[in-house]
């Protein structure tokens, strides 16, 4: 048997500390060779709580199951992890000093298939494994970030379209895994608005979000799903005490409604995510005489994050707004009088495009005029993600590509982020792709003109106008 035993101190609180490494999904951010880790028990951390955790060790990848035997927040917990080469009982205990934590690893394996008579040429070599895990945490810990610069093969990607597109798939995702810095922090306090909320990426943010401590506020259209999606959020993350909001949002009297309630508390918001969204195949007016395209993906967003400035301006942190668009936008050039689409040349999949090419112009235009009241504004596109909007409105397009789909958690990783990180409330009016910045042009035809980047807002603004006044 090996034991080893580590302690670091770090500046975070006790409970931030016991809950970020309780949560054994963090491995992969600070074990030097934890590859991923996946939770793989409903409801939330606690006795009993399953983890898989791949890891490299030498040229050998290695599966590790573990399961919390023992739980106590916020002092220790203990998990027994097996594998077809070792067991490990890992003991991790937390003590408060002042405004530090010290933390306190101990780890026993136990080898199987004779691999224990080599234990003495292993020892070295694992003291030193647990020695560098243990920095990882405490730089984890410590939250030191930097905004993460462009890779090599994605400066590659945005100057050719192929590995540009490429990177949309899961293979994308999961090439920028390795070089990630941690996220540690928490939201305890924090109020995040999200539209869109009840399935795919909204879901998935809305989860994680959650379990970050953050105050939710979700926007869904149909009353109908209000008290399964309560039910999902609490079976998952714990969660009783999330607010939700019903208003449909290609209606510009909702989003109208349902931002007035929200003044109407007075409750500041650090985070807006607009994120709600859907591809209509079929031309369509909603009730109010709008193109639903462009009334939802693009009227929608606008007319919610102006009504709701006042609650995210002059804060002590910057509040934040993170607008999701779409690869779909690269195929597409800004021209204002070509957002409203109407037969019989009306194409679902290229008013879609149109009006996330919109958007992400619309990003860049707030960041700008919104620097000086303290709002970031970022949008990011989540790559190809196998949500029920892909699946009931490309049905065809994820028949082809549904092998290389990323998962709605992969595809909303960088919506999170964007919402949590400390350094990603320093950037402003930039498109990101895997927590990368990307450019928003693959090729410079769709670069939009000096005059149509100027009447942009003006334009949306008078198609909202021409609704709310009727």
């Amino acid at each position: 048997m090996i034991t080893l035993h580590e302690e670091i101190t770090v500046q975070r609180s006790l409970k931030d500390c016991f809950r970020y490494v309780s949560d054994f999904r963090t491995v992969a951010e600070w074990d030097a060779t934890a590859l991923n880790a996946i939770k793989c028990t409903p409801g939330p951390v606690g006795l009993g709580s399953r983890f898989v955790v791949h890891c490299a060790v030498g040229p050998t990848k290695v599966r590790l199951e573990y399961e919390i035997i023992e739980y106590c927040p916020w002092a220790s917990i203990v998990l027994l992890g097996k594998s077809r080469f070792f067991d490990v009982r890992d003991v991790i205990s937390f003590t408060e000093i002042g405004s530090q934590t010290q933390i306190s690893y101990e780890a026993e394996f136990q080898y199987h298939w004779g691999i224990s008579a080599l234990e003495r040429q292993l020892e070295s070599g694992m003291r030193a494994m647990g020695a560098e895990s243990l920095r990882g945490l405490k730089d984890a810990l410590d939250n030191i970030t930097s905004l993460p610069e462009v890779s090599d093969c994605t400066a590659r990607a945005d100057r050719w379209v192929a590995p540009g597109v490429a990177m949309f798939s899961k293979w994308g995702y999961r090439r920028s895994v390795p070089h990630r810095q941690p996220n540690s922090k928490f939201l305890d306090g924090q109020h995040v608005v999200i539209s869109g909320a009840n399935s795919g990426l909204g879901l998935a943010t809305s989860i994680a979000l959650a379990e970050a401590g953050a105050d939710l506020t979700l926007i869904i259209r149909n009353p109908a799903n209000r008290e399964g999606l309560l039910e999902t959020l609490e079976s998952v993350t714990g969660r009783s005490d999330i607010a939700i909001e019903i208003a449909d949002l290609s209606l510009m009297a909702d989003v109208r409604a349902v931002s007035d309630r929200l003044l109407a508390k007075e409750r500041p918001i650090d985070v807006l995510i607009n994120n709600a969204g859907a591809l209509f195949n079929d031309y369509g007016l909603t009730s109010e005489g709008l193109e639903q395209s462009f009334a939802l993906l693009l009227a929608s967003p606008t007319l919610l994050t102006q009504k709701l400035l006042p609650l995210l301006q002059n804060r002590s942190a910057p509040g934040r707004v993170i607008n999701v668009v779409s690869g779909g936008m690269y195929t597409e050039k800004l021209v204002c009088e070509r957002l409203i689409m109407t037969p019989p040349k009306y194409n679902g999949a290229q008013a879609y495009a149109r009006a996330k090419r919109a958007l992400t112009v619309l990003s860049e235009l707030w960041a700008e005029q919104w620097r000086e009241d303290g709002i970031v504004v970022n949008a990011m596109h989540p790559g190809w993600a196998d949500t029920p909007g892909v699946a009931s409105a490309l049905p065809t397009f994820r028949s082809i590509t549904r092998r290389i789909l990323r998962t709605s958690e992969e595809g909303a990783d960088t919506i999170i982020w964007l919402a949590k990180a400390r350094e990603a409330g320093s950037v402003t009016g930039k498109l990101f792709l895997d927590r990368e910045p990307r450019t928003p042009y693959l090729l410079t035809k769709t670069k939009e003109s000096a005059d149509q980047r100027a009447k942009l807002e003006a334009f949306i603004d008078t198609q909202i106008d021409s609704v709310l006044e009727a």
